[in-house]
């Protein structure tokens, strides 16, 4: 069973906040990271935005399948002929 750990920070005169060192590990937010802030109830709800395209980090990784004209000769081809 996990336990909630419970954070804590100071507002500065600013309005700023220091994200917790062990959040932002967990989390891997580092500079120039993007969270965005949600105001729900009565809580702040602050998350990490995915700014790299996940499509982009595995476009490519199919390299054998380049010598198919399309991707229907591929599945065929992996796949088998369908009745």
């Amino acid at each position: 069973m996990r336990r909630r750990q419970r954070l804590k920070a100071i507002v500065a005169e600013r309005g700023q906040v220091t994200i917790p060192k062990v959040i932002r590990d967990r989390l891997g937010i580092g500079p120039g990271a993007v969270v965005s802030f949600e105001l729900q109830d009565n809580k702040i709800i602050v998350s990490k935005e995915l700014t790299a395209d996940p499509i982009a980090s595995v476009y490519g990784c199919l390299t054998g399948a380049t010598r198919y004209a399309s991707t229907e000769e591929y599945m065929t081809e992996i796949r088998g002929p369908t009745e």
